[in-house]
């Protein structure tokens, strides 16, 4: 799975991210209190789907350079 649970303080209300841990391009995507992140394709597209104000889906197509 791509996505990866980030665990959101319940005392605090707070996302903290440490981005020096990570390599390359991301996406955060928050809804309804959870926020998951996910690195993005180095060639592709990254489609984030909602239905009725909420997340529904995380679409990932990609490609590469011939």
């Amino acid at each position: 799975m791509r996505l990866q649970e980030i665990k959101i303080d319940p005392s605090t209300m707070r996302l903290e991210i440490d981005i020096m841990d990570l390599k390359g391009s991301f996406a955060i995507v928050l809804c309804e209190g959870k926020a998951k992140i996910t690195e993005l394709p180095s060639h592709g597209e990254t489609r984030i789907v909602t239905h009725q104000g909420k997340v529904k889906r995380v679409k990932f197509d990609e490609g590469e350079d011939f």
